[in-house]
Formats: C-alpha cells, sequence, structure tokens
C-alpha cells in the first residue's frame, strides 16, 4: 500500500500578515483537495495561529524566539548567533521528515522593504540546502522576487532559488529579477498570485462607500536613513485624503494588510473624528474580502489589499511601494491608477480617484474578465504542481 504523502508548507505565516496567510489557505485548499490523505505540517513564523487556524502540526521556524527584535547587547547578540547555528539543525531535521515543501507565494525572494541577510533569507536558504541534502523537494510556488542590491542577501536568495526543486512566480519582473541574479529560469513558468484561487465572496456594496487600505510604511531597504519622514508623508496623505472623502459626505472604511498597520488606522480614526470612518475588523484574507466586497471603490497600498479589491472586482487606485503593484495593476486593466508611497501626492490622488469613479462600470467588467483568466491561469499552476512534485493528479 503507498504511503501518503508527508507535505510541509514554509514561510513567515501565521504572522500578521494577512496576504502571506491567505497564499497558504490557497495551498491548503488544493492539497486537501487533491490529497486528502497527505499528512501535513508546517515550519512558520506564528505557529500558534497555524495550529489554531488551520489545524496543522506547527514549529516555530525559529529556535530563538526574538529573531526579528532589534539585539541589544551582548547576550541578545550571542543569543542571535546561537539561534542561527542551532536553526541548522532544527530546520534539517524537519525537513528530512518531510517529501515535499511548498513556500506559498509570497515575496519571499524580495527585499522591496527592510530586510536583513541573516533574517528570512537565510531561513530560506537553509530551507533548499537541507531539501537538496536530504533528497526533499522544496517547491516555491507563485513567489515574488526582486533584483537585489545587498551582496549578502542576494547571494542567499539567489542560492535558496538555485537549490529549490519547483520555481514559479506571480509575474515576469520576478522570473527576470532571478534570472539576473544568475538563476536559470529557462524551465520556470509566471502564473496569478496565489490568492486568486480563493473563494469570492458575494455581498452588495454600501453606496458611496470607500475602502482605504494603509500601511505603516517607511521606505525599504535603501531608506533607513529616511524612515521617519518617508513615514510621515505617507500617513499625512493618507490622513488629507480620508478627511476629503469626508467633507464629501462619504463613508470609509479602513483596512490593513499586517497587524503592524494598526497604528495608521488608529491615527486617521483619531483625526478625522468622523462616524463616517470607521475600521474593518478582518483577520483573514477571506474576510478582508468579504469586506471589500461590501465598498464601491478602493484605495490600498499593501500588494495583497490591492489584490483583494481587485479579485472582488473593485475599481481601485494603487499607491503601491514596489514594481510589483505596478505590475499587478496593469495586468488587470488599471494601469493608470498608481502612484508611489514614497512619494504620494494628494492632489494627483484626487485627481485619479475621480476618473477611476467615473469610469467604474467599464472598470468593473474588465476586472471581471481578468479574475475569470487568473482563476484558470491557477488551475495550470496547480496541475503542473502535481505533475512536478507528485507524479500528477490523483
Amino acid at each position: 500500500m503507498k504511503r501518503a504523502p508527508r507535505v510541509g508548507v514554509f514561510g513567515l505565516l501565521g504572522s500578521g500578515n494577512l496576504g502571506n496567510d491567505g497564499s497558504l489557505e490557497a495551498v491548503l485548499g488544493y492539497l486537501r483537495a487533491e490529497y486528502p490523505d497527505a499528512v501535513l505540517s508546517a515550519l512558520v513564523g506564528g505557529p500558534e495561529l497555524v495550529r489554531e487556524r488551520y489545524g496543522l502540526d506547527a514549529t516555530p521556524l525559529h529556535w530563538n524566539q526574538s529573531e526579528y527584535e532589534t539585539a541589544s547587547g551582548l547576550r541578545s547578540v550571542a543569543l542571535k548567533g546561537f539561534g542561527k547555528l542551532v536553526d541548522i539543525a532544527r530546520t534539517a531535521a524537519w525537513v528530512r521528515k518531510q517529501d515535499v515543501v511548498i513556500v506559498p507565494g509570497m515575496g519571499v525572494l524580495e527585499a522591496t522593504l527592510p530586510l536583513r541577510p541573516w533574517g528570512f533569507p537565510y531561513s530560506l536558504f537553509l530551507l533548499s540546502a537541507t531539501g537538496r541534502l536530504f533528497g526533499t523537494k522544496v517547491a516555491l510556488v507563485c513567489v515574488g522576487a526582486n533584483h537585489i542590491g545587498a551582496r549578502a542577501t542576494r547571494t542567499l536568495v539567489r542560492w535558496s532559488g538555485r537549490l529549490a526543486a519547483y520555481r514559479s512566480y506571480r509575474d515576469d519582473i520576478s522570473r527576470d529579477a532571478m534570472r539576473a541574479m544568475g538563476v536559470d529560469t529557462s524551465a520556470d513558468q509566471v502564473y496569478p498570485d496565489l490568492a486568486f484561487s480563493l473563494p469570492t465572496p458575494a455581498a452588495v456594496a454600501k453606496p458611496g462607500t470607500v475602502g482605504v487600505g494603509v500601511m505603516a510604511y517607511y521606505g525599504g531597504n535603501d531608506d533607513r536613513a529616511e524612515a521617519d519622514r518617508i513615514y510621515r508623508h505617507y500617513v499625512d496623505t493618507m490622513n488629507r485624503f480620508v478627511a476629503w472623502l469626508v467633507d464629501q459626505d462619504r463613508p470609509v472604511r479602513l483596512f490593513i494588510g499586517d497587524r503592524i498597520d494598526r497604528q495608521v488606522v488608529d491615527e486617521i480614526i483619531e483625526k478625522t473624528a468622523s462616524p463616517l470612518v470607521t475600521a474593518a475588523p478582518a483577520e483573514t484574507l477571506d474576510e478582508l474580502m468579504h469586506e471589500m466586497a461590501a465598498v464601491d471603490s478602493v484605495v490600498a497600498t499593501r500588494y495583497h489589499n490591492v489584490l483583494c479589491a481587485l479579485k472582488v472586482a473593485k475599481p481601485t487606485v494603487a499607491i503601491g511601494y514596489a514594481p510589483k503593484n505596478d505590475v499587478l495593476m496593469a495586468e488587470m486593466g488599471l494601469d493608470g491608477f498608481t502612484q508611489r508611497a514614497k512619494t504620494v501626492g494628494f492632489d494627483r490622488l484626487v485627481e485619479q480617484f475621480t476618473e477611476l469613479e467615473n469610469r467604474s462600470a467599464e472598470l468593473r467588467r474588465t476586472l471581471q474578465e481578468r479574475n475569470e483568466m487568473n482563476a484558470q491561469r491557477l488551475k495550470d499552476q496547480f496541475a503542473a504542481l502535481s505533475a512536478a512534485l507528485f507524479g500528477g493528479g490523483r
């Protein structure tokens, strides 16, 4: 009798980022439909939430539970260094138990936001290296990537990609970035983001309501010296835009994509002091999509906030922080409705939003057509994944 496959999922999952967890939900939906007897486990950043919400046997990604806190003092530095050594053995022991490990979506090969090489890039490298060592197939599925300037981070990302058994990307710029960093991508395919395979909620929009997705945005790796200024400019502009909507008697629903974004929501609610401005309580990507389905239009920053709005066919302005936002908007037919979070301008935002609403009927039709195409392409992705990792479907 053939043994049930042992499948692991890996990443910064259960750590408060709704987009990452949405990618996990998409992969779990595929695995549970196609391989219901598979033994599933997880090596993740937030094991408690993953156990509770998804019913997986979950192990902490790091031995040092303070991994992503800034080290202060000799003891903290020593613990971090010791933890890196311990994580080699921990990762190897977990990987050795799996037949397949899937890294579901996420920008795991990116450095568009502040990132240290010995954080997640190091963890991903350990995964790919131990997978190659023990014959466990590591699959990077519909992941995001960008060209990375910092040498140590670039090296770790390059080898993480090279050592993986399977790679696919969520856009062409990700595949191009990996090719530019020295990975042979000739057999790698591009598919839509995994979140496009999640069920689309049906809801009746509340007339006139605008969804505004905000982010605690401090710039990227190269902007650390200006992080506070960048944050202040972005938040002040979003405050001003929400106040403008309130002046038009428009109800505003505030969204987040990561728990850290709540500080921005709190500030906007305090400054506007209007009953028209409320915060959505969504804690999963599915809940976020249900909330977005109930608004007329959306202005959003985080990648998966934008994606959710597009998936429920809401005309959207994207205030992005990386080229991936522009690519997503162009692929969905809204390439004229983007700005950069670092330099977002209020006047231009009002102009874009006004045009967006004037063209809303046309844009909704376009979004519905693109969503149908994305759903089919992701069926192709899961079929390709079955063939690569399991030798075909059930």
